[in-house]
């Protein structure tokens, strides 16, 4: 029994020794900022710091279209990893980073965040739970080279943009075409997190800042949690770094133009993580460094945001708390909702911009004029900025939807978003708002994976429609609200119908031979003069419609009994 004891506390005593000999000197680090973490090196580099600090813990959730699992790294002082509890007493910060792998800033960056604070060089957060996906896109990560980031000042190798089956993640959390963005709705619904950061580098022009700030959209978001976002959580944190000599900007929404000329606030649609995240109330940003300064101080610059991020949270995490709480309520009772936006033209900033002249000058290569910033030149100038958004499309709110069980594929993505959702127990004739897909354009060339449709115009009537058992009943008044807003109206941009979920109805599918038509459509219009006389008007005043006699026979096809009901329907529906 002795020699089993004393074999136990040698065990014992090598491992921790073992632990604490551990270097948790990061890549980025032993390269002088230089270098970025591989993905292995990312998730053994997590797994060793979860291994030594019991505040740490790594946990695989899902699949990815690499075939790597997706990890999420939660830091918790108090060692509880159950988030059901933690959100009773603290609120969630969810750090997402790699999600385009070249962007590797805050991939090292919270690298070392974590490791400070499970260490103690920071100050340990007392109300506030991190967690992180230390490299989202892991088939990118995978995919490593030194030149595709054409614009970027290192570092040395970085991942490619797209992921394993080549997509653009930050747009595919709508949609979730890759196992990448199912996963991410696995953890983002597991975790609830109070504030999203995705950590980015830019593109565009050239200026004096490391650090730019792309926060979602106030207007949007609501009052009283969009007031919070604008006017005191995103101020704050221009405060915090700039006290640490650390400017920042919103985000220079421009391309090959000069930005002191003015720009806009980059508007966040669900395709996108933060407005993804901001559907359930969110408070989400992207932290974008600028491309063109050094690596070393583009992640330092990462680190310290999220330092100030996690201040901004434990001073305000009971003020964020409430507001969400109150603004999950207030959507209960909104009577209409937008789903489009643009720019609100008589609201402006003013920002005391920090860039470098910039002029047209000829190009050596094409001949025609070309951008040039000249570094030597620095200057603050007062800039406009368009940060205001007002409603372009309103939609009165249903106090439900119903949904026919055969579009499974809708199914699937309300319920991988804990979309509460009850099934007919038995056929149910209900009244119903039905939508026609009176017009829509399509894009003309592929976009990620689709022909996306836009400009999307219906027409509403009700009528009484018999649902089947097992089709599905979708109340509004729930947590998934907006989700349902933004996905079930076909004219929100992001909508189920824009990125041709239900592109089946658009194509008919039953036709006639003119010649038999033109027999029955005779005699539909001798049983009907009132449409003689509108097959009249439209050969009137359209004179293509009058050339072509094929266009009319259509045109009299769906006006008569024999035009099947199911082209152009929407087929969901809405409860008044």
């Amino acid at each position: 029994m002795r020699t089993l004891l004393a074999l136990f506390i040698l065990f014992a005593s090598c491992t921790s020794e073992k632990k604490q000999n551990i270097d948790f000197t990061t890549v980025f680090e032993r390269s002088n900022g230089t270098e970025t973490a591989t993905y292995q090196e990312a998730i053994t580099y997590y797994q060793n710091l979860a291994d030594t600090y019991s505040e740490i813990s790594i946990e695989g959730i899902g699949e990815t279209d690499s075939g790597e699992p997706l990890h999420i790294v939660t830091l918790n002082p108090g060692g509880n990893f159950n988030f059901e509890n933690i959100k009773n007493s603290k609120r969630v910060l969810l750090i997402n980073n790699g999600i385009h792998p070249g962007e590797s800033d805050g991939i090292d960056a919270t690298m070392m965040l974590y490791r400070d604070i499970a260490n103690g060089k920071i100050e340990s957060p007392k109300n506030t739970v991190l967690v992180t996906i230390p490299i989202y896109n892991v088939g990118g990560s995978l995919n490593r080279n030194s030149t595709t980031r054409t614009n970027q000042n290192g570092p040395k190798d970085y991942g490619f943009r797209g992921n394993a089956r080549n997509y653009d993640l930050n747009r595919d959390f709508i949609k979730a075409d890759t196992k990448n963005a199912r996963t991410f709705a696995t953890i983002f619904h597991k975790v609830k997190p109070d504030v999203f950061i995705d950590n980015h580098v830019s593109n565009g022009a050239d200026y004096q800042y490391t650090l730019t700030h792309l926060f979602t959209q106030h207007n949007k978001l609501g009052e009283e949690l969009g007031n919070y976002l604008h006017t005191q959580m995103m101020p704050s944190l221009e405060e915090k770094l700039r006290k640490k000599e650390l400017d920042i900007t919103p985000y220079v929404n421009v391309f090959n133009r000069l930005p002191e000329k003015g720009f806009s606030q980059f508007m966040d649609s669900p395709r996108y993580s933060t407005g993804y995240t901001t559907l359930w109330n969110t408070l989400g940003m992207m932290v974008e460094t600028h491309m063109l300064k050094p690596y070393k101080q583009r992640v330092e610059g990462t680190y310290e945001l999220m330092k100030s991020m996690i201040e901004i949270i434990e001073q305000d995490g009971d003020k964020i708390n409430e507001l969400r709480r109150n603004t999950f309520q207030s959507n209960k009772k909104v009577k209409s909702y937008t789903v489009d936006w643009t720019i609100d033209t008589t609201k402006t900033s003013t920002l005391n911009f920090k860039g470098y002249e910039g002029s047209m000058i000829p190009s050596e290569i094409t001949g025609e004029n070309r951008l040039k910033f000249d570094r030597t030149k620095p200057f603050a100038k007062e800039t406009s900025y368009r940060n205001h958004f007002t409603p372009k499309t309103k939609i009165d709110v249903p106090k439900a939807y119903i949904i026919p069980q055969g579009w499974h594929n809708v199914i699937e993505l309300l319920e991988l978003n804990q979309v509460e959702m009850t099934c007919f127990e038995k056929d149910t004739t209900f009244t119903v708002e039905s939508y026609k897909i009176e017009d829509y354009k399509t894009r003309t060339n592929p976009y990620e994976g689709h022909y996306l449709h836009y400009n999307t115009k219906v027409s509403t009537t009700s009528q009484q429609v018999t649902f089947k058992k097992g089709d599905y009943h979708v109340n509004t008044s729930q947590p998934a609200f907006r989700y349902l807003m933004e996905t079930l109206e076909p004219q929100a941009p992001d909508s189920f119908f824009n990125w041709n979920f239900f592109d089946t109805i658009l194509q008919q599918k039953e036709g006639f031979s003119p010649y038999v038509w033109e027999d029955k459509a005779k005699e539909l219009l001798k049983r009907n003069p009132r449409l003689q006389i509108n097959l009249n008007v439209k050969k009137s005043y359209d004179k293509e419609f009058a050339n072509n006699w094929y266009a009319q026979l259509d045109w009299l096809h769906k006006q008569s009994p024999n035009y099947e009901k199911v082209h152009m329907q929407y087929p969901v529906y809405r409860v008044k």
